[in-house]
C-alpha cells in the first residue's frame, strides 16, 4: 500500500514500506494481538462511546527508539496534569470512525497538541479500540513512524503543560517500573521516566506493546506508587 496522508480531508493510508528493522516486532504485534489481550476495557457491544485517538509515534533520538508524549495542563477538568500520547476525539471532519477517521484525528491532534508536521509522520498500523469508562471514550491507538522528526512543544498551554519524548530503553529498565493503586482499587503498570509518573491508559498500553513486541524485561510489580509521586 502507497503511503499517503492529507489532515486537509485527502485519502490517510498505512504503509510498512521502509520502516525501520527495529520496529518489526511493533509491526508484528500490531497485526496479531487481541483487544483483550491489551485491556480488560474493552469498547462497549451497543455502540456507545465518544469515538477517539491516540498517536503512538516511534522515533529514533540519540538514545535509540523513543517514544513522543505530553503533559495535559493541570487546570484541565479531566486527566490535569498526567501524562498521555497526544491524542483526542474525532471531529466530523476526521470522516469514518470505522474507516480512516482514527488515523486522520490522530495526526490531526498531535499537530494541534504538540506542533508537529504531520507531512513527517509515516503511519503504519493501528491497535484494536479500547473503552476509557471513566471518560466514555473509545479510542484507537494509531501506531507512527517519525520518519521526518520535526520541532515539538507546547501549542496551547491551557491544554499542555509540556511535550517530550522517552526512550524505549528508560521504559524498559526494570528500575523505571512500578504498580500504581487508583482510589478505586484498580491496579496498574506506571512508568517512572523523565521526571514524571505515566500511568493509566497510556502506560496500560505501553506496558501491553513492550509485552507483545518482545522488549519486556522482567520487573518487581510489587513495587508501588502512589499516583500523587513527584520526583
Amino acid at each position: 500500500m502507497t503511503y499517503t496522508h492529507d489532515t486537509q480531508g485527502g485519502p490517510v493510508a498505512l504503509s510498512k514500506a521502509g520502516l525501520p528493522d527495529w520496529l518489526d516486532p511493533v509491526v508484528r504485534a500490531a497485526e496479531t494481538v487481541q483487544p483483550i489481550q491489551l485491556s480488560r476495557f474493552l469498547p462497549p457491544e451497543n455502540g456507545a462511546g465518544r469515538q477517539s485517538a491516540v498517536l503512538i509515534l516511534f522515533g529514533e533520538g540519540e538514545r535509540g527508539p523513543e517514544l513522543l508524549l505530553m503533559e495535559r495542563a493541570g487546570s484541565l477538568r479531566s486527566h490535569a496534569g498526567q501524562p498521555a500520547f497526544p491524542g483526542g476525539a474525532l471531529d466530523p471532519e476526521d470522516g469514518d470512525p470505522g474507516g480512516d477517521g482514527p488515523l486522520r484525528a490522530a495526526l490531526r491532534e498531535a499537530e494541534e497538541e504538540t506542533g508537529l508536521d504531520p507531512a513527517g509522520v509515516q503511519l503504519f498500523g493501528a491497535l484494536p479500540a479500547l473503552y476509557i469508562p471513566v471518560s466514555d471514550f473509545v479510542v484507537t491507538p494509531v501506531l507512527g513512524w517519525w520518519r521526518e522528526p520535526s520541532p515539538v512543544g507546547v501549542v496551547d498551554p491551557n491544554e499542555t503543560a509540556r511535550v517530550f519524548t522517552v526512550p524505549v530503553v528508560d521504559l524498559t529498565d526494570p528500575a523505571n517500573r512500578a504498580t500504581t493503586v487508583h482510589p478505586s482499587g484498580h491496579r496498574g503498570p506506571a512508568f517512572l521516566v523523565e521526571s514524571a509518573l505515566v500511568w493509566g491508559f497510556t502506560a496500560g498500553v505501553i506496558d501491553r506493546l513492550l509485552h507483545f513486541a518482545g522488549w519486556e524485561r522482567p520487573w518487581d510489580r510489587k513495587k508501588q506508587v502512589p499516583l500523587d509521586w513527584r520526583s
